[in-house]
């Protein structure tokens, strides 16, 4: 068996690709990215290579343009077909040719081809987009930079081929990064945390309102680089209004402004105090293969076991009066119940002993079959359907999923968790979107259940329901909204529109946007009033406005506006291929220099006139992806494998052996021989406790409790105030150690403690005062009363 390994030519000599550097620049929420992708070709002959690397699924790709020795030439976008057509002309006739493309299979994958670059040259290769940044449980701004792009699993039947990528171990990644961000908002900036080392932050000015960051010297394209961003006040509302092109023609989408609002919507009191007790909770969980993966390198916990633990603290956080249930897919789908039942002690105690049971052993990634099965099946009336969704997200049917999500979206509301490096923004993000919910990521060594409660606490919101918008605007100015419909409001989550201003626009004047919506019945309204002056440009911006260049760092919202019209209107003309439909696309993404899966970006270089002597060696540069490693890599450089690039046939060998053997042990014996199974390792005292509380939200007075609380069962029973009954006295024990103990996971426990609050209320318990002071004495703490919610 060959054991090569990194990114390699046919003649096995390592790729070109020398190092990339990433400049980042953030303004309040949105992210402008600037790549450089340094070349060298030290074959003796003319090199074409082939990138492969993913972005985040919102962004958009606005630049790209290549340095040869000093020649700088930018690239221009052109409808796809044209493009290619031109790079092989390009080639043939020995010119040197760039081209970036958008994948037609999934919008989060990209691919830049090197074409004849000759003998001893280097090429630099610039790219930049722009996208928005996701807000996190805890109110931190997730940027992520991908670096793994994990092979996608392509459904049975599906058409066309799969993405198709090589893979190379962590530690061999042949090319460093250099990443540097600069962030600025009108809020100070409290911190910024990332996956990876860091330099200090340095502050740029007195308020702290920008500051600047670096990866540590040495980082290795190993791995995603995750970049968390808090700001002070972050629930603040903004508005921005961004100028329109001077060079473009007024009334288009480029000339004219346009504006974007952050919303962080506020519900009456009366509203929030009371979490709603009614709902249809179903959780959907990926048992394929690639759950059995850490979730991070070096750790001992699997993805598949993280997600179970977390099904543990959702199942306990349940309201009485709820109905629930529980699916699994794979190749196939199982569910727990065959249809949701009422959440109570019986049906949860069977349901945990099935999450306990499951394991990544059902085989291939068919998400879509089980979410067809999940929306064939009835609504509850009076109990809204909230869907929760855990995968590591790697299929290549992105766009038959997202459908049907947004045909059922009326029915439901989708909440999404991607789970470990190598997710697919697109599909977790994108399910979130159409469903009308909320998505978050989990990598590195995040813990996932804090991230899961806070999608648990929206979905305990009431429905927000009527939901419409009214601008105030000086005469003569229109607002035409672009950005899709509100479908959904969440207490203290953001919210964004984004609308086109038509007309005069007065800069000196203000404007007030009004939202108006129903919750639980009471009519709110949510107000913003802001000013119509555009944000500041640079004087370089300016300038090259003025000659009709295309500045770097301005115009992003507009390009998100151009991203988020064009992306829609892929996803319908892919399958519809309406020629006016796609005209209109390649028009608005050559206007405004947005990638689009029916254009790619051209650059063609003479060389001086000269053609590239020699033929052309062809090689692929696919990103690396750490989490595949020993056997699988191993059968990756295998000779009998024949073409070493091509992972259907990989994933075909590993269906078929799952389906050999259902549990799916002899395949990791297979695939990680000589490996010994991970250790388990011992749980959390958090979760041992939290997995003895009952359905209705009480503790029993049992030496399990004891344990988990460091106590005998002697111990427990001689403390116990002679009145007080044992439920309510094991309860508040409960209590008193997760508040005095586990304060930093409140937010993981804080529901459950309060449905055991609620229980202890609502049965007028008797000797709750001499519980706490006795319970505090046993646990050797100091919790009053009042922090009990007693």
């Amino acid at each position: 068996m060959s054991n090569f390994f990194g990114l390699l030519t046919p003649e096995k000599d390592p790729v070109p690709l020398k190092s990339i550097e990433v400049q980042l620049e953030v303004k309040d929420h949105v992210a402008t990215v600037v790549s450089t992708l340094n070349y060298e070709n030290k074959e003796d002959k003319p090199l074409e290579a082939v990138f492969v690397f993913p972005l985040p699924g919102d962004a958009a790709v606005c630049h790209f343009s290549a340095q040869i020795g000093q020649t700088h030439i930018v690239a221009e976008v052109k409808e796809k077909q044209q493009a290619l057509e031109e790079y092989d002309d390009a080639l043939s006739s020995g010119q040197q040719a760039f081209l970036l493309e958008e994948s037609d299979q999934s919008p989060d994958i990209f691919s830049l081809s090197v074409g004849s670059l000759p003998p001893g040259e280097s090429a630099s290769i610039r790219l930049e987009y722009v996208t928005e940044l996701a807000v996190q449980a805890d109110d931190g701004l997730r940027f992520c930079l991908p670096a793994v792009l994990n092979p996608r699993y392509q459904p049975r039947g599906s058409e066309g081929p799969s993405v198709q990528v090589t893979s190379v171990p962590a530690s061999l990644v042949p090319y460093s990064l250099s990443f540097s961000a600069r962030v600025s908002s009108p809020r100070p900036i409290s911190k910024v945390e990332s996956n990876c080392s860091l330099e200090p932050l340095q502050y740029l000015n007195a308020d702290q309102t920008q500051a600047t960051v670096k990866l540590a010297a040495g980082h290795k394209f190993d791995r995603d680089v995750e970049l968390l961003i808090y700001y002070k006040d972050a629930h603040q509302p903004t508005a921005v209004v961004e100028a329109g092109q001077a060079s473009a023609k007024p009334g288009t989408l480029m000339g004219d402004p346009v504006v974007m609002v952050s919303l962080y919507p506020e519900f009456p009191e009366s509203v929030t105090s009371k979490l709603t007790s009614c709902g249809e909770f179903v959780f959907l969980l990926d048992r394929s293969g690639s759950m059995d993966l850490p979730m991070y390198c070096g750790s001992n916990q699997s993805r598949i076991a993280s997600a179970r633990d977390t099904l543990l603290l959702l199942l306990k956080s349940l309201p009485m009066g709820c109905y629930f249930n529980i699916y699994s897919f794979g190749d196939s789908y199982e569910h727990v119940f065959p249809k949701s039942v009422k959440y109570g002690q019986k049906n949860l105690k069977r349901a945990l002993k099935k999450v306990e049971e499951m394991s990544a052993d059902l085989g291939g990634t068919e998400i879509l079959e089980s979410l067809q099965h999940i929306y064939r099946q009835p609504c509850i009336p009076k109990n809204p359907r909230q869907l929760f969704i855990f995968t590591d997200g790697e299929v290549c049917n992105i766009k038959t999923i997202l459908d049907e999500v947004k045909k059922n979206s009326e029915f439901h509301r989708c909440f999404t968790f991607g789970i470990g490096e190598g997710a697919s923004s697109e599909l977790i993000y994108g399910m979130a979107r159409e469903g009308g919910g909320h998505a978050q990521f989990i990598i590195e060594n995040e813990r996932m259940q804090p991230k899961v409660m806070q999608s648990l606490r929206f979905a305990m919101q009431p429905l927000v329901a009527d939901i419409s918008l009214s601008w105030d605007l000086p005469e003569g100015l229109s607002a035409t909204v672009l950005s899709p419909p509100l479908k959904a409001l969440f207490q203290g989550q953001r919210s964004v529109i984004h609308a086109q201003l038509t007309g005069e626009c007065p800069e000196a004047s203000d404007a007030c946007l009004t939202v108006s919506f129903a919750v639980g019945g009471h009519p709110c309204q949510n107000q913003l009033r802001f000013t119509l002056r555009p944000a500041e440009v640079t004087a370089s911006d300016a300038s090259a406005d003025q000659k009709g260049e295309v500045p770097l760092t301005c115009f992003t919202i507009h390009r998100l506006v151009a991203r988020s019209l064009i992306r829609s209107m892929d996803r319908e003309l892919l399958e519809s291929r309406e020629a006016e439909g796609i005209k209109k696309v390649v028009e608005m993404s050559v206007q405004s220099g947005v990638s689009s899966i029916f254009t790619a970006f051209l650059v063609v270089y003479k060389s001086n006139g000269k053609p590239v002597q020699g033929p052309a060696i062809y090689m692929e540069n696919p990103t690396g992806m750490p989490v595949l490693r020993g056997g699988l890599l191993d059968l990756m450089f295998d000779d009998s494998w024949g073409e070493t690039n091509i992972f259907t046939r990989i994933w075909s060998s590993v269906r078929k052996r799952t389906s050999a053997s259902k549990h799916g042990k002899s395949l990791k014996k297979k695939l990680f021989p000589g490996r010994s199974e991970p250790r388990t390792p011992a749980r959390d005292p958090l979760l041992e406790l939290v997995s003895l509380q009952d359905a209705c939200g009480c503790w029993r007075l049992d030496p399990s409790l004891a344990a988990a609380l460091g106590k005998n069962t002697e111990e427990l029973k001689t403390t116990k105030p002679a009145l007080a009954k044992k439920k309510v006295w094991a309860t508040i024990l409960a209590l008193i150690w997760l508040h005095a103990f586990q304060v930093e996971a409140k937010n993981e426990w804080e529901l459950l403690a309060q449905k055991a609050a609620l229980r202890l209320k609502a049965k007028k318990a008797v000797c709750v005062r001499e519980c706490v002071e006795a319970g505090n004495v046993l646990l050797g703490c100091n919790v009053q009363t009042e922090a009990l919610g007693l």
